[in-house]
């Protein structure tokens, strides 16, 4: 009505300012612009990263698996080789007719030419012996079969180790000259075919390469193996 005054307390309808139930929520962003959630956003994004990188990474580890297997079997067959020769006289390293099966020694002839380095006389006094002929073939025989088919690689590269260990001891590279004064024909003071046959051993037993064009798979799975690391 005319001349009537509003009630006390109350404010005129135009122009007043909103309740406090249409305030914005305290820390909520209006609904036009917002951003999307940050969860949905790591969900997406990382996901997709990581299985794009994998992917590109697979051809990499594939190509190292099947370059430590070739190594493998070419180091195996190093070994598998040398018994065959010395046991067959196959006419390379050992003549026809010298062979192992013959009755010939496959270590008297390298050993008794021992002239250089701090085992000479004992090396010297190994050749011929029974004992040393079956420890040298069966250790050839079992880390050429070893490595070639992937099982066992941590126990040939232990026994692959100590029999170059030896034949390196034996050949001696650092020396200059043999005992009768004629040179060694040493190219290095250290590194020699021997270093490098054992490295190889060492690293595809390390790499576990047997799985790759080998049995190591295989292997791994019985149970005596499962139980001691140390035969895989």
């Amino acid at each position: 009505m005319p001349g009537r005054e509003p009630a006390p307390g109350r404010e005129p309808a135009s122009g007043r300012e909103p309740g406090p139930g249409r305030e914005p929520i305290p820390g909520r962003e209006p609904a036009s612009g917002r951003e999307p959630a940050r969860g949905r956003e790591s969900a997406r994004g990382p996901t997709a990263t990581s299985a794009y990188a994998a992917s590109a990474d697979t051809p990499r580890r594939t190509a190292g698996a099947r370059a430590l297997a070739a190594l493998r079997l070419l180091t195996g067959f190093i070994f598998l080789w040398a018994f065959l020769d010395k046991t067959f006289g196959l006419r390379y390293s050992t003549p026809s007719g010298q062979g192992w099966i013959d009755g010939g020694s496959p270590t008297k002839g390298f050993l008794s030419r021992v002239t250089v380095g701090p085992m000479q006389s004992i090396l010297r006094s190994w050749a011929g012996s029974w004992w040393a002929d079956w420890l040298f073939m069966l250790g050839l025989l079992f880390v050429g079969v070893a490595v070639m088919a992937g099982v066992a690689l941590r126990l040939a590269a232990v026994a692959g180790t100590l029999m170059l260990a030896l034949m390196w001891i034996a050949s001696w590279p650092p020396a200059i000259h043999r005992g009768d004064g004629s040179p060694t024909m040493s190219t290095n003071p250290f590194d020699n075919y021997h270093v490098i046959y054992a490295a190889a051993l060492i690293a595809v037993a390390a790499a576990g390469a047997g799985a790759t064009w080998g049995l190591g798979r295989l292997w791994a799975r019985l149970p005596i193996v499962r139980d001691h690391a140390w035969l895989r």
